[in-house]
């Protein structure tokens, strides 16, 4: 067996590994441990821990080791934190940036109210769960740490939607929402649903009660189910994009709000549902821009229900290929969140533009450090940086960024 030592950890949280003429990644594992291992294909599967590092902790989950739902449990609070700062400041290091880290957010344990599962028929029954690490094998889930306990209730519940309408071929994917109204279900993969099927799955949402029970493109809606952004309640579309945790929404939403202020006409890009949209609408008027119709309409008729909001437009737009150019930036500041892959188009219109207020929300380091490169080129300055953590446990982390013009 090799001798190898825990350089630092990876952007995906697997350690890397050294020896003087090797190395490779190791799951599992913390700076300055000294492992034994085997390299297959670049990867230690089953690194044994010779002199463990002081920030390591026995996970408080049984499913741990085999899920790869989390790969950051063996190491301390602390560590966690202070690892996925240095993730964001390291990416704009790359970039030749630096920013003052103005705020720290861990959302707590068991408090994932939206999460995609995956299940599959098996001759003994059901799997329902997530994959393992870097696999498609589903790790079957009784007691999980991040999720709500709603979500975690109603786990067989979900096994019986499994089996009533999962085919022995295929994999489902299964979009748990908890909202205001109770559970909000999205299944994906499933049989075609003809009319036994709807009768079974819609006996299935009654005695589970959920708010409503999606499968593919057909919905059984028990009751609307809501979500509130400020005094606003949304009904999302099945599946759609929400934040991970409450908490960790009023992280972003409050860092928005700060970095906004007193700006008066405010344009929301990448806008979805409203989620910022919506509370800024509160003390601003909104011009909301989006890729997909669903969220806008969603986004729309919340907007008309609620008494005491500013004037908000929308426009159905991809930004991706046609983003707003800098003509089009009339506005006293900008909220964008756009997507892991980043907003590099709209990132160059922006710089270009007369707007000197900016809050960039990012779930991808190295892309918003890209961006933000985009910006600095033309005398853009980050001034504030938050880092959001709703993904605990994961090697995940989002950020909000005050950028002004210099």
């Amino acid at each position: 067996m090799t001798t190898w030592k825990i350089e630092r950890l990876g952007r995906k949280g697997d350690g890397v590994a050294l020896t003087e003429d090797a190395r490779a990644l190791a799951a599992l594992t913390l700076p300055g441990e000294v492992i034994e291992g085997e390299d297959i294909d670049g990867r230690i599967a089953a690194p044994r821990i010779l002199s463990p590092s002081a920030d390591r902790v026995r996970p408080a989950c049984a499913h741990y080791r085999a899920c790869g739902g989390c790969s950051l449990m063996h190491g301390s609070d602390a560590f966690v934190r202070d690892w996925k700062v240095g993730v964001v400041t390291e990416a704009l290091r790359a970039q030749g940036l630096t920013a003052p880290v103005a705020g720290v957010h861990v959302s707590p344990p068991r408090s994932r109210r939206r999460a995609v599962l995956s299940a599959r028929r098996t001759k003994k029954g059901v799997l329902l769960g997530f994959h393992a690490r870097a696999s498609d094998i589903i790790v079957e889930i009784a007691d999980c740490h991040v999720l709500r306990p709603a979500i975690q209730d109603a786990l067989p519940l979900l096994r019986q939607i499994v089996t009533t309408g999962a085919s022995r071929a295929g994999e489902l994917s299964l979009t748990v929402t908890e909202t205001t109204s109770g559970l909000d279900v999205a299944v994906t993969g499933g049989k075609p649903l003809d009319p036994p099927l709807f009768e079974a799955l819609a006996g299935l949402a009654d005695r589970g009660d959920l708010a409503r029970l999606s499968w593919g493109d057909q919905s059984i809606t028990r009751r609307p189910p809501m979500v509130s952004f400020g005094r606003a309640s949304v009904v999302p579309p099945p599946a759609a994009f929400l934040q991970a945790t409450a908490e960790g929404e009023a992280a972003l939403a409050g860092a928005t709000r700060s970095i906004v202020g007193d700006a008066a006409r405010v344009l929301d890009l990448f806008a979805g549902c409203g989620t910022f949209t919506l509370p800024l609408a509160e003390q601003a008027e909104i011009h909301a821009v989006e890729g997909l119709a669903a969220p806008l309409q969603a986004l729309q008729a919340a907007a008309r229900k609620t008494s005491g909001l500013r004037r908000i437009t929308t426009e159905t737009r991809d930004l991706a290929r046609r983003p707003l150019l800098a003509d089009e930036l009339d506005y006293d500041a900008i909220v964008i969140d756009p997507p892991r892959s980043g907003a590099e188009a709209q990132a160059r219109q922006i710089a270009l533009s007369r707007v000197s207020r900016l809050a960039w929300i990012s779930c991808d380091p190295v892309t918003f450090a890209r961006d933000a490169r985009i910006l600095a080129e033309k005398n853009w300055t980050i001034t504030r940086l938050f880092i959001v953590d709703q993904f605990r446990w994961s090697p995940h982390v989002e950020t909000v960024a005050e950028i002004r013009r210099s």
